[in-house]
């Protein structure tokens, strides 16, 4: 089956993409108007399609277009998985015209998605360097 690549989201499309995040235990509490507001705010933004239009796959990207670009949220709708929409979209972003410049990728993921990302020369061997986090609402 072949996947249809968007670089922006449509009001059905968004409604989609909170569908998918409400599969997954790390951004399942999202809230429409808080996704559109992050949807405005990010640099580049990618959804697959199926072929009848639905939105099956998404990922994000923050960047300067330089030095820096950070990954974020992607996933694939659970039915989809196995048909390497994930793959699609990771080629996508690595391939991208606007991002050939970057110095280097950031990400976020569980231990068990290193695999996976190792494709592209993720890895997790980052020396010294740690995470930070900063809260700002109550836990």
């Amino acid at each position: 089956m072949e996947f249809k690549i968007v670089a922006s989201l449509d009001d059905r499309e968004i409604d989609q993409l909170l569908d998918l995040y409400g599969n997954e235990f790390w951004c399942n509490k999202r809230k429409r108007s808080d996704v559109v507001e992050m949807l405005n705010n990010t640099n580049i933004v990618l959804g697959a399609k199926n072929g009848t239009n639905d939105l099956v796959g998404f990922v994000r990207v923050l960047t300067d277009y330089m030095y820096k670009a950070t990954i974020f949220d992607l996933i694939v709708h659970p039915k989809w998985r196995g048909k390497d929409i994930g793959k699609l979209l990771m080629d996508t972003i690595v391939d991208h015209q606007r991002l050939r410049n970057v110095e280097h990728f950031d990400l976020n993921c569980l231990p068990e998605m290193y695999p996976f990302y190792e494709r592209w020369g993720f890895t997790a061997e980052v020396g010294d360097l740690g995470f930070m986090r900063k809260f700002n609402y109550e836990q």
